[in-house]
């Protein structure tokens, strides 16, 4: 796949995170604004990890069942559409509200207190259910759209694939972050629309997410398969498949699901707090209770620089992992005694490059595995949260949150593409196949049982599209395979459940309410003051960076990926034929 090919497969990406920053960003204070209470809000917040907790699985699931060439598309479309719809309402719930109790004949005209009750509170009933509805379609896209990238991704290019995911989602940080702080009233076309800078905010992400969606839906086509099934899969037949996938998870990536449950413990607090963080150093900075409107502004600031060096992360950590052809497979490595050939002929090759050159041989070097940039990353995570400790002004603290944003790209980046790569993997089919005539790859090929042919050649691995058009013959019972779009969202419950620990909201929280309680001693949303006086956000930080150290433990657990360990092999088997013809 080309670099265009891969931007329009991630691009999409980008819009869906502009629709996060929407909620993120404003959903708080536009709920507050309508009239709902803090503890009603919280509730409300419980969207995110329900939704990712069922959106999720279900969605890989289904998708995974289904044989049509659309069966990713069919998702990202009508997740597309549920946001829009969302959206929309909540940038219009108030006059969506009136027309429907106009509609219905409540109170006697605008200055009736009996129509305006009516019209507040449909407005927020339109508003809770849009969020609600919001959360499952964000989480329905951004697992279909890894779903779609795991199938239609060369092996080789997984890691690319999901480089350019972290980038893209990034990017989206950048620009949802930045309209936070344009005039959108001034502008030319947006300020027609009247209405809060919500309201402008919303539809223009709305226009990205369309125009976002579409090229990748119209650039990129998956392929057809058989029903491995052997019928069309019922609802009851899909959770069964969940749950089976879930007791039989490989190894590796039940790994990088433990290693997210901690990692993600450390970074739900910077998410959601650390905008708080701010406001209290700017308070012990100052000695005074500041604004909360600039408290908030220099924290989204500060959130900003975080998404800048995320997306320069982005660009230049996936560099150091990336593959080098020549150590990857070739077409004619039908076996090991083909390969071995292959690679004695390019060892020769260069050494005789090298020679009419004047320079020694230089084979290739092994790139940096995976799981050690992971590694580092949560490894700086928790250095940089320890060092709240000695941060007391807000230059400090815009510093450390801007170096957050390594972590955060790294986050986006490594614990997918392991789990992808190893999806790639599948076991060697044991009688002669026919090649299949065309190249997509599919996340959930045939798998075979090993025959009684003793002689069988041992094939090497390869990625999914060299078994896809296999012929079965003797000794070949297919079985259900290891469904891709499932994996991601088992996955993606070891993300969301660190969440219900680690709550937004004081009233629904369990560890960060004992630290608040510990350490301010009260409720930080109490009445009085916000951030002078109060410590607790960066005891909560602290305590996730000893949890992402625990992660950091347990990556050194994950083992190397089959791409890594095939390439680990190769430039094994080069080193030891250039020590052969230079004893």
């Amino acid at each position: 796949m080309s670099t265009w090919d891969l931007v329009t497969l991630s691009i999409s990406m980008a819009g869906a995170q502009i629709a996060w920053t929407v909620e993120l960003g404003y959903g708080t204070p536009f709920l507050l604004s309508l009239g709902l209470s803090e503890h009603v809000t919280s509730l409300v917040w419980l969207a995110g990890p329900i939704s990712g907790l069922i959106a999720q699985p279900v969605i890989g699931a289904l998708s995974d069942s289904s044989t049509s060439k659309y069966r990713r598309r069919y998702w990202i479309i009508l997740s597309t559409v549920a946001l829009v719809i969302s959206t929309f309402t909540l940038a219009y719930c108030e006059e969506l509200a009136a027309f429907f109790v106009d509609l219905i004949g409540v109170g006697a005209g605008d200055w009736d207190e009996k129509r305006k009750k009516q019209v507040n509170s449909t407005a927020i009933g339109f508003a809770v259910v849009s969020f609600y509805v919001l959360d499952f379609a964000l989480n329905g896209l951004q697992a279909s759209l890894r779903n779609l990238l795991l199938d239609v991704t060369p092996a080789d290019q997984v890691n690319a694939g999901n480089a350019w995911h972290s980038r893209m989602t990034n990017a989206g940080n950048i620009v949802g972050y930045g309209f936070g702080f344009l005039p959108l009233a001034q502008l030319p076309i947006i300020r027609l629309l009247g209405g809060s800078q919500f309201r402008k905010f919303c539809v223009i992400c709305i226009i990205i997410l369309v125009i976002t969606v579409w090229m990748t839906c119209f650039f990129h086509e998956e392929q057809a398969r058989p029903n491995v099934y052997g019928r069309n899969s019922k609802f009851k037949d899909v959770l069964n498949n969940i749950r089976t996938a879930l007791i039989n998870l490989p190894k590796p990536i039940r790994r990088v699901c433990y290693v997210q449950l901690f990692a993600f413990m450390g970074w739900f607090p910077f998410l959601f707090y650390s905008t708080t963080y701010m406001g209290q150093v700017m308070a012990y900075e100052h000695q005074e209770e500041p604004d909360p409107e600039y408290a908030t502004r220099t924290g989204e600031l500060a959130m900003l620089l975080y998404s800048v060096v995320g997306v320069l992360t982005g660009v230049l950590l996936p560099h150091l992992a990336s593959r080098d052809r020549r150590l990857m497979a070739h077409q004619e490595d039908v076996d090991e005694d083909a390969e071995l050939t292959r690679l004695r002929n390019t060892v020769r090759e260069w050494r005789a490059d090298a020679a009419r050159r004047g320079k020694p041989l230089r084979l290739p070097v092994m790139p940096f595995l995976l799981r050690n940039i992971w590694t580092g990353a949560l490894i700086l995570f928790s250095i940089l949260t320890f060092s709240t400790l000695f941060i007391s002004t807000v230059f400090q603290a815009t510093v450390f949150i801007t170096l957050v944003g390594i972590c955060w790209a790294v986050a986006m980046w490594v614990p997918f593409a392991i789990i992808m790569e190893v999806l790639k993997e599948t076991p060697a089919p044991t009688a002669p196949v026919r090649r299949p005539s065309h190249t997509r790859v599919l996340s959930t090929p045939h798998v075979f049982r090993r025959g009684n042919n003793e002689r069988q050649p041992l094939l090497r691995r390869r990625s999914y599209d060299e078994y896809d058009g296999a012929v079965e013959g003797e000794g070949e019972v297919p079985t259900i395979p290891m469904a891709g779009g499932t994996v991601l969202g088992i996955h993606n419950l070891a993300i969301v459940m660190p969440q219900f620990i680690l709550s937004t909201h004081y009233e629904v929280a369990l560890v960060t309410s004992a630290i608040f309680r510990i350490v301010d001693g009260s409720n930080p949303d109490s009445t009085g003051t916000t951030y002078l006086g109060k410590s607790g956000v960066g005891w909560v930080l602290r305590f996730g960076g000893c949890c992402t150290l625990l992660g950091a433990f347990i990556v050194r657990m994950v083992p190397p990926t089959p791409t890594e360990k095939a390439m680990r092999r190769r430039l094994g088997e080069m080193q030891l034929l250039e020590e052969e013809n230079n004893p």
